[in-house]
């Protein structure tokens, strides 16, 4: 009876995961139109619902709603798998991810390892999307896309590894029960590590890249490419991008927060006669996924708030930036991380 629920326990679990994704992704479109509205000192949607809250709702029911086309021309095949691989390469990465003590799907010894090579899925499926459409914009778009996101992967695992020669270990579990510590933010990696800091800067950079966000939204250059690689989807295949756009930039986020900036624990030192939660497994539960989601989300909005701030770079600056610049930078900074572990062993 045991073994024979086990597989509904998964599919409860991909459900309540996809829910919680598209609510995000819901929600983020939402912040991200209120965001770039603050910016540029307008009022973003207000029509539809108060304060223009169902828009984005009415925009998903519109696409739902929408025709699949097919160009006559496109490779019918490619051109149908290639959102599901985008969307499931990003939905996959979240079961290695613990949002909390004990609070993981699938408790991996290299789970960022595992996140890394899953997400990495994403290149393959834009690449067919592009191929698959028969459309030269597309294509083009596609093959930007592959490109700069496979150079950027480089400076970000650079900046993961100079962390995890600190840390000692790919599990993202022990790293993040490592900056567990009653002096709060303090025993966060990247202030006990302070060459980590850098790090996160090349890391965040790099996550910008990978998710073509602006200023890297290159394969997207809506004055020389329409939309990029997915020119020609509409409907809900064209939602599975957006939802996969929104849901990496959380992932990648989570990432961050788990290496660099303290996991799931808060920032806040202990202060005597606070209540303890240690005999409370579910308090501890929502406690932690709060905090990480909250310092994830923070970068989620940064990341907005750079898209609609910063220009678009040209491709030969895009490259110039990761090969000139962060790939060595981070090569230096695995360098201090050894050195750094070196003294701490013979001290």
């Amino acid at each position: 009876m045991e073994e024979a629920s086990i597989p509904y326990l998964g599919l409860l679990a991909g459900g309540i995961a996809f829910g919680g994704i598209a609510t995000y992704a819901l929600a983020g479109v939402y912040a991200e139109r209120k965001v770039s509205a603050f910016i540029q000192d307008r009022l973003g949607p207000m029509e539809t619902g108060p304060k223009g809250l169902f828009q984005t709702a009415a925009d998903i029911l519109k696409l739902l709603m929408k025709e699949h086309i097919v160009p006559s021309a496109a490779d019918k095949i490619l051109f149908a798998i290639a959102p599901l691989l985008v969307f499931l390469s990003v939905f996959a990465g979240f079961s290695a991810i613990p949002f909390a003590p004990g609070l993981v799907t699938a408790p991996l010894n290299a789970g960022l390892l595992f996140v890394l090579a899953i997400i990495s899925i994403e290149v393959v499926g834009i690449l067919m999307a592009g191929w698959g459409s028969n459309n030269k914009y597309a294509l083009i778009g596609a093959v930007r896309s592959v490109s700069q996101i496979i150079s950027y992967e480089i400076p970000a695992a650079l900046a993961l590894l100079s962390a995890i020669v600190m840390t000692g270990t790919l599990d993202l579990q022990i790293i993040g029960m490592q900056q567990d510590g009653e002096w709060g933010l303090l025993h966060w990696n990247a202030i006990r590590y302070p060459h980590l800091i850098p790090a996160f800067l090349i890391y965040f950079t790099a996550i910008l890249a990978e998710t073509n966000r602006a200023p890297f939204d290159l394969p997207e250059a809506e004055s020389e490419l329409i939309a990029g690689f997915h020119t020609e989807y509409s409907g809900f295949r064209f939602a599975l991008f957006m939802l996969a756009e929104y849901a990496n930039m959380l992932l990648l986020s989570i990432l961050a927060v788990l290496v660099f900036f303290g996991a799931w624990h808060s920032p806040i030192p202990d202060i005597p006669g606070m209540p303890d939660l240690s005999g409370h497994s579910v308090l501890i539960w929502i406690s932690g996924a709060g905090w990480l989601l909250g310092k994830s989300l923070f970068l989620v909005i940064l990341m907005m708030w750079i898209r609609w701030t910063l220009p678009r770079v040209r491709p030969d600056q895009l490259m110039v930036i990761c090969w000139k610049y962060l790939v060595p930078v981070g090569l230096g900074l695995i360098f201090i991380s050894a050195i750094w572990q070196l003294v701490r062993i013979y001290t």
